[in-house]
């Protein structure tokens, strides 16, 4: 289950999806369509499966994201340049890179994840427990999840603006950075 959250990420991850011989879930989110610009070499490439992407290195906090929601973070981030935080893009929601959510929360000692979702039934749930369960001596604070309300989708933008999690991540990750 792949889930990009740059163009460069798309191509390569696409890449590998089209000569994997399972079969693969590629989202694309389409507010990222003409929002997102960088760089792709025009030369086939490739990237491997269940392998995140470490955007920035830091001391204070692990945020975890993908598609859209990493770009959320970033956005968040630029208010707050003395904070120190690692962030991860998943890139892959299936196979998912346990290996550096862990090394970064044993790191950090404090972790929160960012899906668009909702939260009831999201993979934040499954990522908390895997650090619970993995990580737990090294945790200073709970891990925090920020997803979508528990409503369905609405239209009017007003609405949409309450009902993603964009705004309360920022609420959140102050909280959990004083805990």
């Amino acid at each position: 289950m792949v889930y990009p959250a740059f163009p460069y990420d798309a191509k390569g991850l696409l890449n590998t999806a089209i000569t994997d011989p399972n079969p693969v879930l590629f989202f694309e989110h389409k507010g990222l369509y003409r929002s997102v610009r960088q760089h792709v070499p025009i030369d086939y490439f490739t990237l491997p499966f269940g392998k995140a992407s470490l955007i920035r290195n830091g001391q204070d906090i692990t945020v975890i994201s993908y598609g859209a929601g990493v770009h959320w973070v970033l956005e968040c981030l630029e208010k707050y340049p003395k904070v120190s935080v690692d962030i991860i893009d998943l890139r892959t929601l299936q196979p998912l890179d346990t290996q550096t959510i862990f090394n970064s929360v044993k790191k950090t000692g404090k972790a929160i994840i960012l899906q668009e979702d909702s939260l009831f039934g999201g993979i934040a749930s499954d990522i908390s427990a895997l650090i619970m369960e993995e990580c737990f001596k090294y945790l200073d604070a709970p891990v925090k999840r920020v997803a979508s309300i528990e409503t369905p989708i609405p239209f009017a933008k007003t609405l949409e603006d309450q009902y993603l999690p964009k705004e309360r991540f920022e609420t959140e990750l102050l909280k959990l950075l004083e805990y």
